[in-house]
């Protein structure tokens, strides 16, 4: 029995640490149409956006977890809004990169998981997400919240146990490619905001009273980063 055990615990780690041939190069350009389409219809971006608010907001109680700060939890909202809230000190380098994290997250994320599957490592790059969201479900406080990150954990999960090698590769560059994609669109959204008088109180406008930097730098920040996230990992999966 010991022997068996340690058999399927080598075969595990083999999984998660082995790589994967990459998809054919058509397979990559419609995993990253499926993502456009998911993107660019308001329609269908009304409730896809729910999964980058995810990582906004999972950026944000990173970050603060990362600087000492305190997480007291999170909250995903129906309307695809979201709120992190934390405590230390209300000024101060913690308190900047966590306000930050939230827009660049995704983008970055999908940068990282770029970065993986150019590797090869396309179970690794599923089973890591899954942890990330059963990380993120022991903070969050809401029941919409809730049900949102045990429904996405569980797709992946599925997908990363139960499918075979081309659902999994068809699966993840399609998220990767949503990370990405996705990641672009909120900053242009805020940026149509504040133009018209809105979000007086959007991640921009904290850190400009954090650090007396206009939001509008802190808006382009956040479209650069999207924005050469993108670039960089459109790249990457399409040279692995």
């Amino acid at each position: 029995m010991h022997t068996t055990a340690s058999a399927s615990l080598g075969d595990l780690w083999d999984r998660l640490t082995g790589t994967q041939a990459a998809p054919e190069q058509w397979l990559v350009l419609v995993t990253g149409a499926v993502a456009l389409a998911a993107v660019l219809p308001h329609a269908v971006w009304r409730v896809a956006r729910n999964a980058v608010t995810i990582a906004h907001e999972g950026g944000h109680g990173l970050v603060a977890l990362l600087t000492g700060r305190r997480l007291d939890g999170i909250r995903l909202h129906s309307d695809t809004s979201g709120l992190t809230v934390s405590r230390g000190r209300p000024t101060g380098l913690g308190m900047i990169l966590t306000a930050a994290a939230g827009y660049t997250a995704p983008p970055l994320l999908g940068l990282a998981g770029a970065a993986l599957l150019g590797e090869g490592r396309i179970t690794a790059l599923l089973w890591v997400a899954t942890a990330l969201l059963v990380a993120m479900l022991v903070m969050i406080r809401n029941a919409y919240g809730a049900l949102t990150v045990i429904v996405s954990g569980g797709v992946f999960l599925a997908v990363s146990w139960l499918a075979d090698t081309d659902v999994q590769a068809a699966f993840a560059y399609t998220v990767v490619w949503f990370l990405l994609l996705g990641g672009v669109r909120p900053a242009f959204e805020l940026q149509a905001k504040r133009r018209h008088g809105g979000a007086g109180d959007s991640d921009a406008d904290q850190l400009s009273r954090l650090t007396h930097v206009p939001a509008g730098m802190w808006l382009f920040l956040f479209h650069a980063v999207s924005l050469c996230s993108l670039i960089g990992g459109a790249r990457w999966m399409l040279t692995a």
